[in-house]
Parts: C-alpha cells; sequence; structure tokens
C-alpha cells in the first residue's frame, strides 16, 4: 500500500488465565489476538469490528503498547515499535493516541478540563510558558466545538457528548499522527453518536489523521471508515473497502454481522432473513480447531473442521480467511440509508 504509516506483522496478544480448583490450578493462554495483519495509510480509516469478546480492545491497546504483545510487528513509519525501550516508546506517544469508550471514566474528575487537555502539553514540553499552553487548550476546545470559556469546569459538569469531545480535544492537542478509537461512541445517545462520528470524520480529513476506529456498530463504522477488518475469536476473517464489503461480504461471519444490525424500519427489519447464526461464540480459552468459525458457519465443510484458512488476498484485492470464499453469493440487499 502506498504511504503506509502502520503496518501490523502477524501479531498477538495472549494472557494467563489460571484454571482449575483450589489445589490443582494451572496457566491457560487466552489467546485474545492471534496471528493479525494488516496496513493503515496516511489520512485513512480502518475500522475493526466483531462480537464482544474478538480481541478489538486487545488489538487497540497493543498497537500502543498498553499490553504487551507475544509476538509480531507494529511497524510505525518503518520502526518497530515492540523492540522500543520504555524511554524511546515514551517519546513515540506524542505521534500515537487513544480515544477511549467510557468518555466520563476516562477524565481524571479532580482536573479541571483546561488542565485534563493540556496534560500532554506538560508532560512532553514542560518548557512552555502556562499562557501559551491554555492557549493552546482553548484552541482545541474550540476546535471539537466546546466553548473555550468553559476551561475552569470539572467533567462531571458536561454530558457524555461533551466528555467524549474533551477526551478527543485531549488527544489531538499534541498534533498526533495516529488515533486509535475505540470504541469511542458505544456509550453514547444516538444522536450524540452521529455528532462524534461527524466530527472525527471532519477532524480526519482536516488534520489528515489515520484512524483506527474500533467498534461493534457496523452502520456506525460504514459511515467513517475507508476500510474494515472483521475479528472473530482473535483472528482476522476479512479485510476489505468497506463499501465492497456492505454490497458482497466474502466471510460468512460478516454476513451475518451485517444482516444482524439494526434497521430503523420495523418493515425492513422482519422482511431481512435470519443471520444464520447458530450457538453462542466459543470461550477464546478453548477455541475451535480449524477454522474458529465453523461452529457457527452454515456452510462449513468437513476441511473447515479440520484445516485453519489463511488470510488471502482475493482477485479484486480485498482479503478473506476462508476455504470457500470464491464459490459463496453472500451478497447483502442494500439496506436503508442511515443518515449521520
Amino acid at each position: 500500500m502506498s504511504d503506509t504509516v502502520l503496518k501490523v506483522q502477524d501479531l498477538s496478544v495472549w494472557y494467563a488465565v489460571q484454571q482449575g480448583g483450589l489445589f490443582h490450578r494451572r496457566n491457560v493462554d487466552l489467546k485474545a489476538v492471534d496471528g493479525v495483519s494488516f496496513e493503515l495509510a496516511r489520512g485513512e480509516t480502518l475500522g475493526v469490528v466483531g462480537e464482544s469478546g474478538c480481541g478489538k480492545s486487545s488489538l487497540a491497546r497493543a498497537l500502543l503498547g498498553l499490553v504487551p504483545a507475544r509476538r509480531g510487528r507494529v511497524l510505525w513509519l518503518g520502526e518497530d515499535l515492540l523492540k522500543l525501550d520504555d524511554k524511546t516508546m515514551r517519546r513515540k506517544r506524542k505521534e500515537l493516541q487513544i480515544i477511549f469508550q467510557d468518555p466520563l471514566a476516562s477524565l481524571n474528575p479532580r482536573m479541571t478540563v483546561g488542565d485534563i487537555i493540556a496534560e500532554p502539553l506538560w508532560t512532553f514540553y514542560p518548557e512552555i510558558a502556562r499562557v501559551q499552553v491554555m492557549e493552546r487548550v482553548r484552541g482545541m476546545m474550540k476546535l471539537v466545538g466546546l466553548l473555550p470559556n468553559q476551561v475552569n469546569r470539572y467533567p462531571h459538569e458536561f454530558s457524555g457528548g461533551q466528555c467524549q469531545r474533551i477526551g478527543i480535544a485531549r488527544a489531538l492537542v499534541l498534533n498526533p499522527k495516529l488515533i486509535v478509537c475505540d470504541e469511542p461512541v458505544s456509550a453514547l445517545d444516538v444522536s450524540i453518536q452521529a455528532q462524534i462520528i461527524n466530527l472525527l470524520r471532519d477532524l480526519q480529513r482536516k488534520l489528515r489523521l489515520s484512524l483506527v476506529f474500533i467498534a461493534h456498530d457496523l452502520s456506525i463504522v460504514r459511515h467513517i471508515c475507508d476500510r474494515v477488518m472483521v475479528m472473530y475469536l482473535g483472528r482476522a476473517m476479512e479485510v476489505a473497502e468497506a463499501g465492497a464489503l456492505y454490497r458482497k461480504p466474502l466471510h460468512p461471519y460478516t454476513s451475518a454481522l451485517i444482516r444482524s444490525a439494526p434497521v430503523p424500519d420495523p418493515a425492513v427489519a422482519r422482511s431481512r432473513p435470519d443471520t444464520g447464526l447458530t450457538d453462542d461464540m466459543p470461550s477464546p480459552l478453548a477455541p475451535p480447531k480449524g477454522c474458529v468459525f465453523h461452529t457457527r458457519c452454515p456452510y462449513a465443510v468437513n476441511r473447515c473442521h479440520r484445516d485453519v484458512p489463511a488470510l488471502r488476498r482475493m482477485p479484486h484485492g480485498d482479503w478473506v480467511a476462508c476455504h470457500r470464499a470464491e464459490e459463496l453469493d453472500l451478497a447483502i440487499v442494500k439496506p436503508a440509508p442511515v443518515k449521520l
């Protein structure tokens, strides 16, 4: 991919989990992320979607070094972040920021909004005078749609959407090149979600930011992302251009997610075919052999139970991890448009 800024290769995040009784405990590896690879271009937005427990948040934190990776490479502008020492990685954080899921919980209730947004500046540029810092803070507040004269208020005086705007301002104050958005609108009302999505989209275009946007709501991802990566039990099932993925998904799991997304029209919702998913998602402590999705897949054959499908590139450029991708017709009826 031209102008690639982030290249992730075979990234895995495993957690040691204790199982057993009081006297017979043993450590078991929970494979939250298991061999995920993708690329991100400058100014591009990559959506990462999947059910709860599929490894989206672990992936986000591993990209920024907030949780240790078991193996793999995270190449930021050609430099492997996983090989950097703590001091060097700390300097890199000026370029790499994150927006958290819970807007209020991510803000210190004892600090004013001005101090919250200014904290990264004081951390990385302690020599800058307070007057200059606060001028920068007020500019950031205006950029994200907050009133600069609210700089001395506390987080509890703001709504959930306003708190998320504060979090966005804090992430932007250092002029980063990459922002990881870890389900930034899932805790907000639908109308507020649209405002935050539009804000992020405008900022991304204006500042030419690269975004990794994590969500479980496919209708939201569709409106902000250039490409989408679908995850299931820690693995990438499909990586495709957003429009193509919604028109004709290549993986049965992607098709099921799209069909299960809520639509505002009850008549349309009732007329849609069943998702085809059976049972619940297996435990990541004991993932199925072969294709991890085969236990819920209506198209599974013997090979799916036996062989792990590689994430392979299709002739038109998209990627899929499915043995039967060429023979399945998973085209989706175009849903009713949702305005953001």
